[in-house]
């Protein structure tokens, strides 16, 4: 009667079922058993089928031949080699004094601030005396809790002391103005962009080999220039505006920007309002502490009607404005990976952007010159103050409202 031969395909099946559940002396008699079974080539099928070298497969041949009783584990008992830590106890302490918060920035230690790469470890394990593998090293960090770590933003600096109290005034406008139909803002400016085959964060699928390419170095295109994307997000809607601009990130640019939104988005959302509440970084061109800013906003209330509320965030709190996180957010989201080759490229970007929780952004691009420099006396100030500014009782710094007044100031 004739014997089926397994085929190598059958022995790889068999293999893959059996030999993680045996140790390696059972490995390598079963093994060697299924290459007496073939005969001739039969080593070097079994050592192909099981993904190992012949020589062991050589072995497992030879130990069945010899007939030696079954040892019922592996190694011998106190058999192989010894732990590093157990043959060197002195490496444990020493590696923990290289790592140890308390020692990277002492001017003795020899890492210092330099960077801990295992390699960088292991060299200088060795020049004390502790010869160990990279590799080792790393399972030694991670046994004692350590891992890769990049550096998070957390620390705020400085608290002012009336940040929850600035917080909690800017809610309270911001719920009296929805609760009476009217609409809240949250403005800012984006990074500025450069416009051009230049390199954008980020990554996108595109064919295998076949990335974008882009100018090895990001020196402005003096044709083009930047793109300063101010933005608008209107909170209670969850709907944004962006103005794109060409020349300076001014005040003037600034309210410029919402005059527009008004005109085009929030007047038709909002046609019985007759107040609007701005919510604003402490700086930049929106800063409490620029006058033009507050000039442009007076000449803005004449001209719609409205009483404009400016609430300021508080110092150190910049990334808590919502117009961070709700639209600038989602818009660098929508270009990573690709260049921002021209204007039309970015407006049209801007406006493709949208969220599963129903965001709608606008974009338009905005060509105004708005020259820096633009002085405001102190007489113009007094004059805003005693017509149309008044200053909040609690940090009038921070919040202040604009009434419509009798003429638009200069």
């Amino acid at each position: 009667m004739a014997v089926a031969v397994q085929s190598e395909e059958q022995l790889v099946a068999k293999f893959a079922a059996v030999l993680p559940h045996l140790d390696e002396r059972q490995r390598r008699l079963v093994m060697g058993a299924e290459a007496r079974a073939l005969g001739h080539g039969g080593i070097k099928t079994v050592a192909r089928a099981a993904g190992i070298s012949a020589v062991t497969v050589s072995r497992g041949v030879r130990e069945l031949e010899a007939g030696g009783k079954p040892l019922g584990r592996t190694r011998k008992p106190g058999g192989g080699r010894k732990r590093v830590t157990e043959s060197d106890p002195k490496l444990g302490p020493a590696l923990l004094a290289l790592v140890e918060p308390g020692s990277r920035g002492d001017p003795e230690s020899p890492l210092r601030w330099t960077t801990k790469s295992v390699r960088r470890l292991r060299a200088e394990l060795g020049a004390a005396g502790h010869v160990v593998s990279a590799p080792t090293v790393a399972k030694l960090l991670k046994a004692e809790g350590f891992s890769l770590q990049a550096n998070v933003k957390t620390i705020e600096g400085a608290q002012h002391p009336d940040r929850d109290a600035q917080f909690r005034h800017l809610n309270d406008q911001a719920r009296d103005h929805i609760a009476g139909g009217d609409p809240v803002i949250s403005v800012d400016t984006k990074k500025k962009e450069l416009v051009g085959q230049f390199k954008n964060g980020g990554r996108e699928w595109l064919p295998r080999g076949e990335p974008e390419r882009v100018h090895v170095h990001d020196f402005i295109d003096k044709q083009q220039g930047k793109a300063i994307p101010y933005g608008v997000y209107d909170i209670a809607a969850d709907a944004g505006w962006v103005s794109v601009g060409t020349d300076h990130d001014t005040a003037e640019f600034a309210v410029a920007t919402i005059a527009t939104w008004w005109r085009k988005a929030g007047s038709p959302a909002y046609p019985h309002a007759s107040r609007l509440l701005i919510t604003a970084d402490g700086g930049g061109s929106n800063g409490y502490r620029t006058r033009l800013w507050k000039i442009e906003l007076a000449r803005l209330a004449e001209q719609t009607g409205l009483t404009i509320t400016v609430c300021h965030l508080p110092p150190g709190t910049s990334k808590w404005n919502k117009i961070e996180h709700r639209l600038f957010s989602h818009i660098s989201m929508n270009w990573r990976g690709r260049p921002l080759t021209s204007h039309e490229v970015i407006v049209n970007t801007i406006a493709a952007t949208t969220t599963g929780t129903g965001l709608t952004v606008a974009a338009e691009l905005d060509t105004g010159n708005y020259p820096k420099g633009i002085k405001i006396t102190d007489q113009q100030m007094r004059d805003l103050e005693c017509t149309t500014l008044r200053r909040h009782q609690f940090h009038g710094d921070w919040n202040y409202t604009v009434t419509p007044g009798n003429s638009a100031p200069p």
